[in-house]
This record gives C-alpha cells, sequence and structure tokens, in this order.
C-alpha cells in the first residue's frame, strides 16, 4: 500500500515541477472534450455497472441520482470544460505591483498551490470538473472516489489521460486510486505530506469529519450544509413562496439546499399557510415550533433543538419564528454552518446588515441557497465549497486553486 501511493505521489510531484502555457493547456482540455463527446455511450455503459452495484449494496435513492449519468448529465460535463477553456491562466499573473523608496520593485504574482489530493463519493461530473480545474490552474491531482462510482470514474480518468499523453505531456498530472479499501484514504491523509500540498473532500459529513481527524495536510471543505432562509417583515409573499420552494425542493440532496427557513412574527399569519403548503405539495415534512403549530393548520410534527442544526439532504425542513432580523442573524450563526444562508426582504437596510453580520461564506439576498455553486457563480465548475474562515471560502474554482509569492527587485540594495 505505501509503496503504491508514494509512487502516485511521487509522479504527481514531478508532473507539477513541469511548467505549461495557456495554449498548451487549453489544447488538453479541448481534446478531453472530444473524447467525452465521442464516448457517450461508453461512459454510460459504464455507470450502469456502478448503478447495478449501488442498487445492490442498498444504496439510497438520493446517492444513486447523483451517481446517474445520461445524456444530459454528460452536455453538462462537457459545458463546464468549455466554459473552463474560456477562462484566463490564473497563473502567473501580477496581482500587484510597487516601489519602495530605496528603488526595490516587488510584485506579487499568483502561482499554482502544487498537488491537489481530493476525496470524494458519488458524482462522476467531480472527476472531470476537479481534473479540468486542477489542470488549468496548473496544479497536479490525486483523485479517490467512491467505489459507488469506480467504473465510471476510472473511464474519465482515463479520458483525461490520453488527452494528456495525446499532446506529449505527462498523464500523472492526473491520477486515481484505484483501491476501494479505507485504508489507502488513511494513509493519503496521514502519510503523504511530503507529496499533498492540500486535500480536498467532497462528500457526506461522515467522509468529511473523517477527513478532519486525520489529515496531516490543509484542508479545503466544509463538514455540513445547514443553509437558512429567513423572510423578513418586508417580504414579497409570492416572491418568499417560489424561492422557499426552490430553496428546499429543487434538489434535496445538495449542500445549497435550504434546511431551515426562519420567519419575522409580524408575517406569520400571512406567510406561513402559503409557504407551507406549497412546500406540502412537494412532499416535504415540516418540523414547526410552537407558534408554526399553532398558525399553520396542515401535517406538521413538533420542532426540538436537535432540527435547527440538522442537515436533512431531503424533503424535511425546519421553521421557526423570530422576532427581529437580529435574531434571525443570531440563530443562523448560532446553528448555521457558515455555508450559504439567504434573507427575503424588499428592505435594503435590513437585507445589507443581515448580508455583514452572518457568518456564512455565501450570504444572499432575494434568491434561492441553491445557487451556492461553482457553476452557478461563473467558474465553470468547482473542486467545491469551502466554509474554513481562512480563504478560499465559498466555491472553490480556477481562481481559488492558485496561491501567490512575492518576487522582489534590486539593483544592489543592502538593509541598513
Amino acid at each position: 500500500m505505501s509503496n503504491y501511493l508514494n509512487i502516485i505521489g511521487l509522479k504527481a510531484r514531478n508532473a507539477f515541477l513541469k511548467k505549461l502555457n495557456k495554449k498548451t493547456k487549453n489544447k488538453v482540455l479541448l481534446n478531453f472534450v472530444k473524447l467525452l463527446k465521442k464516448n457517450k455511450k461508453n461512459l454510460i455503459k459504464e455507470n450502469l455497472k456502478d448503478i447495478r452495484f449501488s442498487r445492490s449494496k442498498g444504496l439510497k435513492v438520493n446517492l444513486i441520482k447523483r451517481l446517474e449519468l445520461n445524456d444530459n448529465k454528460i452536455n453538462q460535463m462537457i459545458r463546464s470544460v468549455e466554459e473552463i477553456i474560456k477562462f484566463d491562466d490564473p497563473v502567473d499573473k501580477v496581482l500587484n505591483k510597487w516601489k519602495r523608496p530605496n528603488g526595490l520593485k516587488i510584485k506579487k504574482v499568483s502561482i499554482p498551490i502544487g498537488v491537489i489530493g481530493v476525496i470524494y463519493e458519488s458524482r462522476p461530473n467531480v472527476t472531470s470538473d476537479v481534473s479540468s480545474l486542477c489542470f488549468k490552474s496548473g496544479n497536479s491531482v490525486i483523485l479517490r472516489g467512491g467505489s459507488e462510482a469506480i467504473n465510471s470514474n476510472k473511464l474519465l480518468v482515463n479520458y483525461f489521460r490520453k488527452a494528456l499523453t495525446n499532446n506529449n505531456l505527462d498523464p500523472n498530472y492526473v491520477q486515481f486510486i484505484n483501491k476501494q479499501d479505507r485504508r489507502y484514504v488513511d494513509y493519503m491523509l496521514s502519510k503523504m505530506s511530503k507529496f499533498i500540498d492540500v486535500i480536498i473532500p467532497r462528500g457526506g459529513k461522515y467522509l468529511v469529519k473523517r477527513v478532519k481527524e486525520l489529515s496531516k495536510v490543509p484542508i479545503i471543505g466544509h463538514l455540513e450544509g445547514v443553509c437558512h432562509t429567513y423572510v423578513d417583515k418586508d417580504a414579497d409573499l409570492n416572491m418568499a413562496v417560489k424561492i422557499i420552494y426552490n430553496a428546499k425542493l429543487r434538489n434535496t440532496s445538495i449542500c445549497g439546499a435550504t434546511e431551515t427557513i426562519l420567519l419575522h412574527k409580524n408575517i406569520l399569519k400571512k406567510f406561513c399557510t402559503p409557504i407551507l403548503n406549497e412546500l406540502k405539495k412537494g412532499d416535504c415534512k415540516i418540523y414547526g415550533d410552537k407558534e408554526i403549530k399553532k398558525t399553520y393548520k396542515g401535517e406538521i410534527y413538533q420542532a426540538s433543538k436537535k432540527n435547527w442544526g440538522k442537515e436533512y439532504l431531503a424533503a424535511c425542513i425546519s421553521v421557526k419564528t423570530v422576532k427581529n432580523s437580529d435574531e434571525a442573524i443570531n440563530h443562523v450563526n448560532k446553528y448555521g454552518t457558515m455555508h450559504t444562508d439567504a434573507i427575503i426582504t424588499k428592505n435594503k437596510k435590513t437585507a445589507l446588515k443581515f448580508l455583514k453580520s452572518v457568518k456564512s461564506s455565501i450570504a444572499i439576498h432575494n434568491s434561492s441557497t441553491q445557487f451556492a455553486d461553482g457553476g452557478e457563480f461563473g467558474f465553470g465548475g468547482e473542486v467545491g465549497i469551502s466554509t474554513n474562515s481562512l480563504p478560499p471560502r465559498g466555491p472553490v474554482g480556477l481562481n481559488q486553486l492558485v496561491s501567490y509569492k512575492y518576487e522582489v527587485m534590486g539593483t544592489g540594495q543592502i538593509r541598513k
């Protein structure tokens, strides 16, 4: 095991040291797009093997939906890579420059991070997105997907590596750990710090928790997505109904799905029933506090403290009454996970206060929390969403996969 992984680490490090220009990077990505277009049937065929395996293991329906590849999802993957091709190369950009009184010229210049390790579950599109983003940003990547998507992931990595060799480049810019034993993940996290510069986990909270406990290298990621939508006293009813339905039920299994609704007490009679009735049409299970239970006459369950910090990733939601925007902000900061939180209001002053005061990495006004996504931000894709206090935060796309250095030019100066 150690020999297998150390060789992968060494190959990734050696590939990273070979610097590439924008033109070469884009040629590889264009070739990868051609291979995806040409091999849709092969991808779907391999993906069906994964789906059959996952069903036999009793994988939940929402996770199988994440896993599934079809013509539309492959086209989305292709569009994502095509978007990445259009972006400027984020490497070797002068971010700032100045001259000191002693004549020293200082430049702050963007550089790749190095070798990125990505551990993820279910979604094969992650393989395509992450490979493309890491390569375009000058990094090499070591991928370790879940056993449920092994066939899909292997084929996608093979196509990317083929695109590299077709352009006479080292295929080890992108590597895949083709071992399903969890000890390989543990070793990757705890014994490969001399090869890997950063780890990005994408998956359920148990995976991320394990990564955080074991990793000896820095982590970019989030543990849970306990996202809130606060409906203020100055909200528009039709807007609130439409946004909350989308924020909860468009896709219940993503980390940007709203898990708790906060309703201002002054609008309870007018807003509570229309909002919750709409959710009921989508077979959403509702947990409410005492005030909500008094107001809403439909089927509802009593909420407890446990519900306020709950990430359901299913058609379930918690609903709480708050006295004002300050209480809403305090609730978000206490029970939220610094992922994505939204306010619905026509009052710009209240909206600004909410946006500035919540600790969230993404704060939204009058829109759905489901926009918490690198593609929706115009990043062409993402390697994940970060709720770390230190940057990068929010969707981690191309321009978040670089660091920087200072280049200082002198003419013989010495320090007194």
